[in-house]
């Protein structure tokens, strides 16, 4: 009995010494993450003198005055330009990236192997390289400055990974579903909106919140195709506010909390499908 215990009581000690390890790596790095979020947004309810004095101490009051003065300042209008085009985009890039994939693993196509290989080969093309033709391409369809140019742009360089993760996984769902709807006088359409997208929906939530993430901070395409206040997104805003604004930070660092709150919550509201629409497209 004292050789068996003796063995057994060590591996306990050892699995809690990596259980405290794990935890505690983890609040680590959980306090690395949110403690300059949470610095950002108090010294949004500072003054200069506050942030230079101590900037690691706590306001000496709450007042939403920075905070006020930067959404009148513009952030409002870059706030509505960004929901604009991210939204519309996320939507654009999910349809066509599951629509795509249901045709790369659900339908009968030649050559169905080298359709896969070019789609997914748009995810080495560079945006940085593309921008002078882009720019011209743009110019002559007579889409730049508008918001159709970052809806288009945003889409058609996000389209390659959100349907290498959507295809992905597809390819682990059954077939039998399909087949038995097909039985019934089911369209492709009808089997692709009522049965294998609502199957998709981890999946699809993780590639919006990745798709979110993308066009809510993308700075280039905003900054080149896009000029004049109305048009800007928040990356370009804030670029604006912080030289309107140079030397009164306090208002630079309302503005900042402002563009960064929104995607907080939405990670955090949809964080359970978008953990597990990783971890089973990725993982098969």
């Amino acid at each position: 009995m004292l050789a068996v215990s003796r063995p057994a009581r060590r591996l306990d000690g050892w699995a809690v010494i990596a259980k405290v390890s794990l935890v505690t790596f983890l609040v680590c790095l959980g306090v690395v993450v949110i403690y300059p979020l949470l610095w950002m947004a108090l010294n949004g309810f500072k003054n200069n003198a506050q942030i230079f004095g101590d900037p690691f101490a706590l306001p000496a009051g709450w007042s939403w005055n920075n905070y006020v003065q930067a959404w009148n300042q513009g952030v409002r209008n870059y706030i509505g330009v960004s929901v604009l085009v991210t939204v519309v985009s996320a939507v654009c890039t999910v349809l066509v990236s599951a629509w795509t994939a249901y045709g790369l693993t659900r339908t009968r196509m030649p050559a169905k192997p080298l359709i896969v290989g070019f789609v997914l080969g748009g995810l080495m093309l560079s945006p940085t390289v593309a921008v002078i033709p882009l720019v011209k391409m743009m110019q002559s369809l007579g889409l730049y400055n508008t918001y159709w140019a970052l809806v288009i742009l945003y889409t058609a360089f996000r389209i390659p990974f959100s349907t290498f993760l959507i295809r992905a996984y597809m390819l682990d769902l059954p077939k039998d579903l399909d087949e038995a709807a097909t039985m019934d006088g089911a369209s492709e359409g009808q089997i692709f909106w009522r049965i294998t997208l609502p199957l998709c929906r981890p999946i699809v939530v993780s590639c919006v919140i990745l798709h979110v993430l993308f066009a809510w901070n993308e700075y280039l395409f905003a900054m080149i195709f896009t000029s004049g206040a109305d048009m800007q997104t928040l990356p370009v805003g804030l670029t604006s506010i912080m030289a309107r604004h140079g030397t009164n930070y306090a208002v630079v660092f309302a503005a900042m909390t402002i563009s960064a709150l929104p995607i907080v919550i939405i990670f955090f509201a949809a964080q359970r499908y978008f953990i597990r629409g990783l971890a089973e497209g990725i993982g098969k």
